[in-house]
């Protein structure tokens, strides 16, 4: 059964930085597609942005692409998201999700992944 659990959410000021952690386990695939996505209650899932593990640039959704960047550490089986800039509008749970898949291109919706990982919580104040 495939695990993920991120890590590295936390309070932090309008400006700052994070960076959060997704450590995958449990599975047998070799490729996958691993994104990051955002919820907000009230507010519909938001894909930040995906990277395939098999190489290839990480996408990124426009309103985020400036300042987040998205990085694997294939030995650790862990990847990682960097957010600079840190915006009030930030403020989320932030999940890391998987697909397995021998194909690069990668879905940009939430709903086209299923293994996801528990969330950490990020709250900027301004």
């Amino acid at each position: 059964q495939v695990r993920l659990l991120e890590s590295g959410g936390g309070s932090v000021q309008a400006g700052g930085s994070l960076r959060l952690s997704c450590v995958a386990g449990g599975y047998t695939f070799t490729q996958a597609c691993m994104p990051w996505i955002r919820r907000v209650p009230g507010k519909k899932s938001e894909l930040v942005g995906v990277i395939y593990t098999g190489g290839g640039s990480p996408w990124y959704l426009d309103s985020v692409k400036d300042r987040f960047t998205i990085s694997l550490d294939s030995a650790a089986n862990t990847h990682f998201l960097d957010i600079n800039s840190l915006e009030p509008d930030d403020t989320a749970t932030y999940y890391c999700a998987a697909r397995p898949q021998t194909v690069p291109e990668c879905e940009r919706s939430p709903g086209g992944y299923n293994f996801w990982g528990p969330g950490t919580q990020v709250i900027v104040s301004s």
